[in-house]
């Protein structure tokens, strides 16, 4: 499995503005600069993030993107998932008889039980833990 390009911007843009004090906003051509997002690319994720009430958005000369809740609420599987929909690591994991072997295949349980661990890892990762390391990246 791996996150598409777009879920990876989305998680950049998030941790940016993470980073920044809460309820600034940041205009979206300053994301897309600091963290090389093509700004096209961004104006799209930007809006699929609002829809998923990550991020708010604003218009006019003091508008810009800020998040919509603290950064300690927003998960990272919040995002992945607001771009690239629910995490999937095999068919078979949300349907068992997709499989020719059904009930009969050695390899569903560690599917399964790789999913929900990854599922978990991800609910649990935090911008506001993510945004301290991304600080201390950029004062070294």
């Amino acid at each position: 499995m791996q996150i598409t390009k777009q879920a990876d911007y989305a998680v950049r843009a998030v941790l940016f503005l993470a980073a920044q004090q809460e309820e600034k906003r940041s205009p979206t051509n300053r994301i897309a600069l600091e963290e090389q997002i093509p700004p096209s690319f961004l104006a799209k994720i930007i809006s699929q993030l609002s829809v998923a009430g990550v991020v708010n958005t604003s218009r006019g000369a003091h508008g810009g993107v800020s998040l919509a809740r603290p950064a300690a609420e927003i998960s990272l599987l919040e995002v992945v998932e607001a771009i690239d929909g629910p995490i999937t690591l095999n068919d078979c994991v949300i349907d068992p008889d997709s499989c020719a072997f059904g009930g009969e295949c050695p390899v569903h349980d560690i599917w399964v039980q790789a999913q929900v661990e990854l599922v978990a890892r991800l609910e649990t990762t935090r911008f506001d833990s993510l945004a301290k390391k991304y600080k201390q990246k950029s004062t070294n």
